[in-house]
Protein backbone atom coordinates (compact mmCIF):
# COMPACT_ATOMS: atom_id res chain seq x y z
CA UNK A 1 0.00 0.00 0.00
CA UNK A 2 1.16 3.78 -0.80
CA UNK A 3 2.87 5.02 2.17
CA UNK A 4 1.08 8.57 3.51
CA UNK A 5 4.94 9.25 5.01
CA UNK A 6 8.20 9.14 3.50
CA UNK A 7 11.87 8.76 4.13
CA UNK A 8 14.41 11.67 3.21
CA UNK A 9 15.39 10.30 -0.29
CA UNK A 10 11.55 10.56 -0.95
CA UNK A 11 11.06 13.72 0.20
CA UNK A 12 14.08 15.16 -2.16
CA UNK A 13 12.66 13.83 -5.25
CA UNK A 14 9.01 14.79 -4.77
CA UNK A 15 8.43 17.78 -2.33
CA UNK A 16 4.87 18.91 -1.84
CA UNK A 17 4.48 22.21 -2.55
CA UNK A 18 1.65 24.99 -1.18
CA UNK A 19 0.31 25.71 2.08
CA UNK A 20 -2.04 22.41 1.48
CA UNK A 21 1.37 20.30 2.43
CA UNK A 22 1.09 21.58 6.70
CA UNK A 23 -2.25 18.84 6.12
CA UNK A 24 -0.04 16.29 4.73
CA UNK A 25 2.25 14.42 6.93
CA UNK A 26 6.06 14.49 7.14
CA UNK A 27 7.79 15.56 4.03
CA UNK A 28 5.96 17.99 2.96
CA UNK A 29 6.46 21.65 2.96
CA UNK A 30 6.40 23.66 6.12
CA UNK A 31 3.22 26.72 5.69
CA UNK A 32 3.90 29.43 4.13
CA UNK A 33 5.57 32.19 6.26
CA UNK A 34 2.39 34.06 6.79
CA UNK A 35 1.04 31.48 8.43
CA UNK A 36 1.25 30.44 12.04
CA UNK A 37 4.29 28.43 12.67
CA UNK A 38 2.62 25.54 14.67
CA UNK A 39 -0.83 25.42 15.65
CA UNK A 40 -0.83 23.49 18.84
CA UNK A 41 1.70 22.35 21.87
CA UNK A 42 2.55 18.99 22.92
CA UNK A 43 4.90 17.49 25.69
CA UNK A 44 6.45 14.21 24.68
CA UNK A 45 7.83 12.40 28.08
CA UNK A 46 10.23 9.38 27.55
CA UNK A 47 10.81 9.34 31.36
CA UNK A 48 11.30 5.65 32.08
CA UNK A 49 11.93 4.02 35.85
CA UNK A 50 11.45 0.67 34.97
CA UNK A 51 12.36 -1.23 31.47
CA UNK A 52 14.43 0.95 29.29
CA UNK A 53 13.22 0.74 25.93
CA UNK A 54 15.48 1.50 23.30
CA UNK A 55 13.16 3.11 20.95
CA UNK A 56 12.34 5.99 23.18
CA UNK A 57 14.71 8.19 21.49
CA UNK A 58 13.70 7.32 17.97
CA UNK A 59 9.52 7.35 18.64
CA UNK A 60 10.49 11.22 20.44
CA UNK A 61 12.38 11.79 17.61
CA UNK A 62 9.51 10.87 15.00
CA UNK A 63 6.55 12.33 16.85
CA UNK A 64 8.64 15.98 16.96
CA UNK A 65 9.46 15.22 13.18
CA UNK A 66 6.11 14.79 12.39
CA UNK A 67 5.12 18.13 14.01
CA UNK A 68 7.72 19.95 12.85
CA UNK A 69 7.36 18.89 8.88
CA UNK A 70 3.63 19.47 9.12
CA UNK A 71 3.62 22.60 11.12
CA UNK A 72 0.19 20.83 12.97
CA UNK A 73 2.13 21.14 15.92
CA UNK A 74 5.26 22.46 18.20
CA UNK A 75 6.96 19.27 20.47
CA UNK A 76 8.36 20.07 23.73
CA UNK A 77 10.67 16.48 24.78
CA UNK A 78 11.47 16.12 28.08
CA UNK A 79 12.82 12.61 30.28
CA UNK A 80 11.95 14.13 33.53
CA UNK A 81 8.51 15.34 35.48
CA UNK A 82 9.00 18.68 36.29
CA UNK A 83 6.47 19.91 33.64
CA UNK A 84 3.65 17.85 35.08
CA UNK A 85 2.53 21.08 36.67
CA UNK A 86 -0.11 23.80 37.11
CA UNK A 87 2.36 25.29 38.92
CA UNK A 88 4.80 28.68 37.94
CA UNK A 89 7.89 27.39 37.53
CA UNK A 90 9.77 30.26 36.27
CA UNK A 91 12.57 30.33 34.42
CA UNK A 92 10.70 30.12 31.50
CA UNK A 93 9.82 26.80 31.95
CA UNK A 94 6.68 25.72 30.25
CA UNK A 95 3.87 23.61 32.85
CA UNK A 96 0.62 22.16 31.59
CA UNK A 97 -1.15 25.20 31.13
CA UNK A 98 0.65 26.06 27.78
CA UNK A 99 -0.10 22.16 26.36
CA UNK A 100 -2.65 20.84 24.08
CA UNK A 101 -2.17 17.44 24.45
CA UNK A 102 0.64 14.64 26.29
CA UNK A 103 2.30 12.24 24.76
CA UNK A 104 3.91 9.95 27.07
CA UNK A 105 6.17 7.52 25.21
CA UNK A 106 7.25 4.17 27.05
CA UNK A 107 6.56 5.10 30.80
CA UNK A 108 7.55 2.43 32.63
CA UNK A 109 7.78 2.43 36.28
CA UNK A 110 6.39 4.28 39.03
CA UNK A 111 6.43 7.96 38.22
CA UNK A 112 7.68 10.05 40.55
CA UNK A 113 4.81 12.93 40.64
CA UNK A 114 3.72 14.56 43.97
CA UNK A 115 -0.23 14.29 44.79
CA UNK A 116 -0.50 17.68 43.35
CA UNK A 117 1.21 16.47 40.10
CA UNK A 118 -1.07 13.69 39.19
CA UNK A 119 -4.13 15.57 40.14
CA UNK A 120 -3.03 18.54 37.92
CA UNK A 121 -2.36 15.96 34.68
CA UNK A 122 -5.79 13.98 35.68
CA UNK A 123 -7.67 17.36 35.47
CA UNK A 124 -5.68 18.74 32.32
CA UNK A 125 -7.63 15.79 30.41
CA UNK A 126 -10.76 15.34 32.19
CA UNK A 127 -11.62 18.89 33.12
CA UNK A 128 -9.73 21.26 30.58
CA UNK A 129 -10.58 18.83 27.37
CA UNK A 130 -6.74 18.47 26.68
CA UNK A 131 -5.60 15.07 24.84
CA UNK A 132 -3.75 11.92 25.90
CA UNK A 133 -1.10 9.63 23.59
CA UNK A 134 -0.22 6.86 25.46
CA UNK A 135 2.91 4.67 23.06
CA UNK A 136 3.24 0.81 24.32
CA UNK A 137 4.89 1.05 27.67
CA UNK A 138 2.56 3.72 28.82
CA UNK A 139 0.46 0.91 30.00
CA UNK A 140 3.26 -0.25 31.95
CA UNK A 141 3.37 2.09 34.69
CA UNK A 142 1.58 3.87 37.60
CA UNK A 143 0.05 0.98 39.07
CA UNK A 144 -0.39 2.66 42.61
CA UNK A 145 -2.28 5.28 41.02
CA UNK A 146 -5.76 4.17 39.95
CA UNK A 147 -6.98 6.81 38.47
CA UNK A 148 -4.32 6.89 36.00
CA UNK A 149 -5.15 3.64 35.00
CA UNK A 150 -8.73 4.75 34.49
CA UNK A 151 -7.56 7.58 32.23
CA UNK A 152 -5.81 5.22 30.19
CA UNK A 153 -8.10 2.32 30.17
CA UNK A 154 -5.83 -0.65 32.20
CA UNK A 155 -2.67 -1.45 32.62
CA UNK A 156 0.42 -4.31 31.27
CA UNK A 157 0.03 -7.67 32.10
CA UNK A 158 2.42 -9.29 30.17
CA UNK A 159 3.34 -9.77 26.14
CA UNK A 160 2.74 -13.37 26.15
CA UNK A 161 4.35 -14.19 22.31
CA UNK A 162 7.10 -11.24 23.17
CA UNK A 163 8.01 -9.55 19.79
CA UNK A 164 6.65 -11.92 16.57
CA UNK A 165 4.60 -10.95 13.91
CA UNK A 166 1.24 -10.18 15.18
CA UNK A 167 -1.75 -11.30 13.45
CA UNK A 168 -4.11 -7.90 13.49
CA UNK A 169 -7.80 -7.24 12.85
CA UNK A 170 -9.33 -3.74 12.11
CA UNK A 171 -12.50 -2.98 13.69
CA UNK A 172 -13.12 0.67 13.51
CA UNK A 173 -12.34 1.46 9.79
CA UNK A 174 -13.62 4.61 10.54
CA UNK A 175 -11.15 6.35 12.61
CA UNK A 176 -8.81 8.69 11.56
CA UNK A 177 -5.93 6.92 12.96
CA UNK A 178 -6.10 3.28 11.63
CA UNK A 179 -8.16 3.91 8.92
CA UNK A 180 -5.19 3.45 6.53
CA UNK A 181 -4.64 0.02 7.22
CA UNK A 182 -6.34 -3.16 5.72
CA UNK A 183 -8.80 -5.14 7.52
CA UNK A 184 -6.35 -7.95 8.62
CA UNK A 185 -2.59 -7.70 8.76
CA UNK A 186 0.76 -8.28 10.42
CA UNK A 187 2.79 -6.32 12.50
CA UNK A 188 6.24 -7.56 13.57
CA UNK A 189 6.16 -5.91 17.43
CA UNK A 190 5.43 -6.81 21.10
CA UNK A 191 2.13 -6.61 21.62
CA UNK A 192 0.55 -5.97 25.44
CA UNK A 193 -1.80 -8.09 27.15
CA UNK A 194 -3.83 -5.64 28.99
CA UNK A 195 -5.25 -6.38 32.74
CA UNK A 196 -8.22 -3.98 34.51
CA UNK A 197 -9.36 -3.21 31.08
CA UNK A 198 -12.98 -3.66 28.72
CA UNK A 199 -13.96 -3.51 25.63
CA UNK A 200 -16.65 -1.80 27.34
CA UNK A 201 -15.10 0.88 28.67
CA UNK A 202 -13.01 1.68 24.96
CA UNK A 203 -13.54 2.11 21.66
CA UNK A 204 -11.47 -0.56 20.34
CA UNK A 205 -9.67 0.16 16.93
CA UNK A 206 -7.19 -2.73 16.65
CA UNK A 207 -6.97 -6.52 18.29
CA UNK A 208 -5.24 -9.52 17.51
CA UNK A 209 -6.85 -12.10 15.74
CA UNK A 210 -7.02 -14.27 18.40
CA UNK A 211 -7.93 -17.47 15.60
CA UNK A 212 -4.12 -17.17 14.61
CA UNK A 213 -2.29 -17.33 18.60
CA UNK A 214 -0.64 -20.17 19.88
CA UNK A 215 -2.10 -20.81 23.44
CA UNK A 216 -0.64 -24.12 24.20
CA UNK A 217 2.28 -23.75 26.97
CA UNK A 218 2.23 -20.22 27.46
CA UNK A 219 1.25 -19.56 31.37
CA UNK A 220 1.36 -15.57 30.74
CA UNK A 221 -1.70 -15.64 29.10
CA UNK A 222 -4.07 -14.70 31.74
CA UNK A 223 -7.30 -12.92 29.49
CA UNK A 224 -10.04 -16.24 29.02
CA UNK A 225 -11.77 -13.71 26.81
CA UNK A 226 -8.70 -13.88 24.50
CA UNK A 227 -9.32 -10.50 23.85
CA UNK A 228 -6.19 -8.56 22.87
CA UNK A 229 -6.35 -4.93 22.20
CA UNK A 230 -3.72 -3.47 20.16
CA UNK A 231 -5.49 0.47 19.70
CA UNK A 232 -8.39 1.78 21.56
CA UNK A 233 -9.85 5.21 22.03
CA UNK A 234 -11.79 6.71 24.91
CA UNK A 235 -12.79 9.68 26.76
CA UNK A 236 -11.60 10.82 30.02
CA UNK A 237 -14.12 13.05 31.35
CA UNK A 238 -13.80 15.96 28.76
CA UNK A 239 -10.48 15.25 27.26
CA UNK A 240 -9.52 12.58 24.34
CA UNK A 241 -7.69 9.35 24.58
CA UNK A 242 -5.24 7.32 22.58
CA UNK A 243 -3.29 4.14 23.28
CA UNK A 244 -1.50 1.62 21.34
CA UNK A 245 0.47 -1.38 22.40
CA UNK A 246 2.67 -0.54 18.74
CA UNK A 247 6.10 1.16 18.97
CA UNK A 248 8.24 -1.25 20.98
CA UNK A 249 11.03 -1.72 18.46
CA UNK A 250 13.23 0.84 16.79
CA UNK A 251 12.07 -0.52 13.22
CA UNK A 252 8.17 0.21 14.25
CA UNK A 253 9.18 3.81 14.37
CA UNK A 254 10.70 3.74 10.53
CA UNK A 255 6.98 2.20 9.48
CA UNK A 256 5.18 4.26 7.45
CA UNK A 257 2.31 2.79 9.01
CA UNK A 258 2.96 3.32 12.26
CA UNK A 259 4.03 7.03 11.53
CA UNK A 260 1.17 7.52 10.52
CA UNK A 261 -1.03 6.18 13.12
CA UNK A 262 0.91 8.04 16.06
CA UNK A 263 0.55 11.10 13.50
CA UNK A 264 -3.89 11.18 13.03
CA UNK A 265 -3.97 9.67 16.70
CA UNK A 266 -2.01 12.83 17.93
CA UNK A 267 -4.40 15.17 15.63
CA UNK A 268 -7.15 12.98 16.88
CA UNK A 269 -6.49 13.86 20.61
CA UNK A 270 -6.07 17.77 19.50
CA UNK A 271 -9.17 17.74 18.39
CA UNK A 272 -8.61 18.21 14.81
CA UNK A 273 -10.03 15.67 13.21
CA UNK A 274 -13.49 13.40 14.37
CA UNK A 275 -13.32 9.34 15.57
CA UNK A 276 -15.64 7.55 17.64
CA UNK A 277 -15.29 6.24 21.05
CA UNK A 278 -18.37 4.37 21.61
CA UNK A 279 -17.67 0.91 22.80
CA UNK A 280 -18.70 -1.88 20.68
CA UNK A 281 -19.57 -5.58 20.90
CA UNK A 282 -16.47 -7.46 19.51
CA UNK A 283 -17.33 -8.65 16.06
CA UNK A 284 -17.94 -11.88 15.52
CA UNK A 285 -16.83 -12.69 12.30
CA UNK A 286 -14.17 -10.19 9.85
CA UNK A 287 -13.15 -10.35 6.13
CA UNK A 288 -9.38 -11.92 6.86
CA UNK A 289 -6.51 -11.29 4.06
CA UNK A 290 -4.36 -14.01 5.46
CA UNK A 291 -1.18 -12.81 3.54
CA UNK A 292 -1.42 -9.65 4.27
Amino acid sequence: MASFFCGPEARAQAPVQGAAAAQRGPGAQRPPASAPPFKKRILILGAALGFEHDSIADAMATIWRMGRETGMWESYIRTDYELITRKDLGRNAKNLAVFDAVVFVNTTGEMTLDDSQKKDLLAFVHDDGKGFVGVHAALDCNYKWPEYGEMIGGWFDQHPWNTFDAPIVLEDPSFPAVRHFPLAFLKRDEIYQAKAWSRDKVNVLLRLDETRLAYENNPRIHREDRDFAVAWSKMYGKGRVFYSTLGHTNESWNDPDIQRMYFEAIKWVLGLTEGSTSPHAKPARYQSTQNN
